[in-house]
């Protein structure tokens, strides 16, 4: 097999866009060369043109045999009818062939990657897709203010980090490649253990993610992506039940201080229901410590019911992407202050907190 093609990152050619159904609908008629016919065929013959199959006339009348006129609704019922066939053939087609390529390129390595290993067609066309029936059907995610998004350019969304499982990060990740009008894709800044453990790390250099560090960050921020980033860290995915909703420390500013480097806004994202799937009421410490994990959740369901409990509680969700922050109007030591960066990040901070609260007073029922 194979290796696959790494481009680099600052590539602008599109991924993904183009597709084999329309080059086939542009494709010109073959035409039979002049060397193939043969005496005494068809083509020798005089041609007669073509009649219309005639049509039996209504009840009542003579019985003889009535030819449809153009444009009659006989004559139109039976074009349509003809057309919808055909399109219906010629999708069908067209899907088993693009999906037929699709394979062919996987097998034989034909696809690209950028140097963080992004598989933009994987992503977009199989990835994307095992995570729509669970954003959509089962905790059914409602979004809000996706329109605070810039539609091109560098941007960081930071969100608050809850669910003792990160599907809080895969769930926006979603919003934003369904929703955006622009069809932007996240590029999600993930911890270390993420990229120690088998499957998951594959999984995750394919869908975007890459390491949460300063320098990682800013150069997909240089290259005018759109960068998630979860201050919280395991403090917030590993918190109790009992602090729900309740936003645990920023770290010490990291995201405001690439942000300010980079010039790109910063747009606070809240997300209330990933509190509920997991409800975390202990922490068995010990043998976390013998894992190698921050912690070990003790749930109602889970270890007790074994596999069933990892399953989550289907809750409803809302995501809700703030207005942006602007960052471009500090100077370029503004980065090195530490003032700055704690105001800053405690502005994001609390604007997070202050729209949970507001959604949790909206929200009828964590289920629905």
């Amino acid at each position: 097999m194979a290796d696959a093609k790494v481009i680099p990152f600052d590539d602008d050619r599109s991924r993904g866009s183009g597709g084999s159904g329309g080059n086939a609908a542009q494709r010109p008629a073959r035409r039979r060369g002049t060397g193939s016919r043969r005496k005494g065929s068809a083509e020798s013959a005089p041609v007669r043109e073509v009649q219309p199959l005639p049509v039996r006339g209504t009840a009542g009348g003579d019985g003889d045999a009535v030819t449809p006129e153009p444009g009659s609704p006989e004559g139109a019922d039976v074009g349509v009818g003809a057309d919808a066939g055909v399109g219906a053939d010629g999708g069908l087609e067209r899907r088993i062939a693009g999906g037929l390529a699709f394979l062919r390129r996987r097998l034989t390595g034909d696809y690209e990657v950028d140097d963080f290993g992004y598989d933009a067609e994987l992503t977009d066309q199989v990835l994307m897709s095992m995570l729509r029936p669970v954003y959509e059907k089962y905790f059914r995610v409602e979004v809000k203010g996706v329109e605070n998004i810039p539609a091109e350019g560098g941007a960081l969304i930071v969100a608050n980090h809850s669910g003792t499982l990160p599907l809080d990060g895969l769930m926006m990740q979603v919003a934003v490649h369904d929703h955006h009008p622009a069809d932007r894709h996240l590029r999600l800044l993930a911890a270390d253990l993420v990229f120690v453990l088998p499957v998951v790390n594959e999984l995750a250099r394919k869908l975007g993610h890459t390491l949460a560090c300063a320098e990682d960050a800013e150069r997909l921020l240089a290259q005018g992506e759109l960068v998630g980033v979860m201050p919280e860290g395991f403090k917030g995915i590993g918190k109790p039940f009992s602090e729900r909703y309740k936003l645990q420390r920023f770290g010490r500013g990291g995201f405001v201080s690439t942000a300010l480097r980079q010039g790109v806004p910063i747009i606070p994202c809240s997300i209330v229901g990933a509190e509920e799937i997991y409800p975390m009421i202990g922490n068995a410490k010990t043998l976390a410590r013998l894992l190698g994990f921050p912690y070990f959740p003790l749930t109602p369901t889970f270890p007790w019911l074994g596999p069933l409990g990892a399953v989550p509680l289907p809750t409803k969700w809302t995501i809700q992407f703030g207005e942006p922050i602007p960052t471009d109007g500090y100077p370029a030591e503004a980065a090195e202050d530490p003032m700055l960066m704690f105001n800053l990040t405690d502005q994001v901070r609390e604007q997070i907190q202050h729209t949970l609260y507001k959604l949790l007073v909206q929200r009828r029922s964590v289920f629905f």
